[in-house]
């Protein structure tokens, strides 16, 4: 007979499910909220008639079944495209890009304000190639600034290096490989019968 899970069932399925999306981090994000839903919706339809414990044990193991549904959207690992490597490699240009920022000005200031209150308008040239001037000016020592932006340089190695260190061209040889949908398909659903059937 059929029985609705506990909260306790509910936790380990939602569990469940966003590990596997984790797992599943270089998939589109259409095709990850796909799988969650339908994902989801079979464990909580087996639950019903094994329990929750055995419905996610009958899963195996996630990387396993990660690793399927990654294969099914790219082939074999090598041409897989990674979008954690190319946020990290935004973030970590943008973190070096901000640090080198401030340390310049900085250093400016520093020089300026190195005569007790100074005052007047500086020109401060930026980094070369990463910064554009700033004017600085300075009333008895506090200052106001414009400019300083980041050059269109900065923009591109931060695109550009995404692109490379996530291997973002593998996207497009994904679309144009012939018979390898970008909707991953669905594995059988989880049996009631307890036979070891996959989600």
């Amino acid at each position: 007979m059929a029985t609705s899970p506990s909260t306790l069932d509910r936790l380990r399925i939602e569990r469940t499910v966003w590990t596997m999306n984790t797992r599943l981090q270089d998939l589109p994000r259409r095709s990850r909220t796909a799988l969650r839903r339908e994902l989801r919706a079979d464990l909580h339809a087996a639950a019903a008639d094994v329990g929750a414990r055995q419905a996610v044990r009958q899963l195996g193991d996630l990387r396993v079944l990660a690793a399927g549904y990654l294969a099914a959207e790219y082939g074999e690992l090598a041409r897989r495209p990674s979008w954690t490597a190319a946020a990290v490699t935004i973030f970590v240009v943008e973190g070096v890009m901000m640090l080198v920022d401030y340390v310049a000005r900085t250093a400016f200031d520093a020089g300026i304000t190195a005569t007790p209150d100074a005052t007047g308008t500086f020109r401060w040239a930026g980094v070369p190639y990463l910064t554009s001037d700033a004017t600085f000016t300075y009333q008895h020592g506090s200052h106001t600034s414009v400019g300083g932006a980041w050059t269109p340089l900065v923009y591109v190695l931060m695109l550009g290096g995404a692109f490379v260190a996530g291997r973002m061209w593998r996207l497009l040889f994904a679309r144009q490989r012939p018979g390898t949908p970008l909707s991953v398909e669905a594995p059988p659903a989880v049996h009631g019968d307890g036979n070891g059937g996959r989600v």
